[in-house]
């Protein structure tokens, strides 16, 4: 398989880069910097393109490895639903061409984010609590935000969460579809999420860690191989496994 990576310069370019390198199926045929035009003769005959760049940029770098005839599988954050539109429209445009944007390919946070969804329904009480270096720039993450709307959804009969708080300076988070999300930016830290539920007298804690940025090969190889047998825009890597 013949993969081209967008963003090579970065931290996680890097590491895809090299996790490509690693595999026996698969060959690195182009190493794009956020600088460098994304075009058939740049791409070097890809099939398939990793994408890890910034919020700003991912959209366009999609849409045109999509004109390209190349399937992105993408690691950006802060994708909006109105951008998933567009990603649809440019798929619909090129039959049998598939597409993957998922908030996390950390096997360990798909299956946390599952588990909380299957334990949310139970508990009276929910917060999630990520961590991430500092150099990230959203906030909160993409993967704090699906944990969230996952909980809420599974929650959606069970009313409002107790809280109360009257004054507030900020510090009860964001609320993402009514479940408070809390960010910190912490050297040392590669990738974190505490996914908190509680009842009377009990609580549950589900904690991933992401210590190396290795860790997310494994996701992004298991999209990239999927992603040459499917079709149109496929949102999550849970959707893969």
């Amino acid at each position: 398989m013949k993969i081209a990576v967008i963003g090579a310069s970065g931290r996680m370019g890097q590491a895809m880069c090299a996790g490509v390198r690693a595999e026996d199926d698969m060959e690195l045929v182009a190493a794009l910097d956020v600088d460098e035009d994304i075009t058939s003769d740049t791409l070097g005959g890809a099939e398939v393109a990793i994408e890890f760049t910034q919020p700003d940029a991912s959209l366009g770098n999609v849409l045109s490895l999509i004109e390209a005839g190349v399937r992105p599988v993408v690691g950006t954050t802060g994708w909006t639903e109105e951008a998933y539109e567009k990603v649809r429209d440019a798929l619909a445009a090129q039959p049998g061409l598939g597409a993957v944007i998922a908030p996390n390919f950390s096997l360990s946070a798909i299956l946390a984010m599952r588990f909380a969804e299957q334990a949310a329904p139970y508990f009276t009480s929910a917060e999630v609590i990520e961590t991430h270096h500092p150099g990230k720039l959203d906030a909160p993450s993409g993967t704090a935000i699906a944990t969230a709307e996952k909980i809420a959804r599974a929650r959606a009969d069970m009313g409002d969460m107790p809280d109360a708080t009257t004054r507030d300076i900020g510090s009860r988070g964001a609320r993402v579809d009514g479940v408070p999300v809390h960010a910190m930016r912490l050297a040392g830290v590669t990738a974190r999420e505490e996914i908190h539920f509680g009842n009377p007298g009990d609580q549950l804690i589900i904690r991933t860690d992401c210590t190396d940025r290795a860790a997310f090969f494994s996701g992004v190889a298991l999209a990239a191989r999927e992603v040459m047998g499917r079709e149109g825009l496929i949102i999550g890597l849970d959707q893969l496994l």
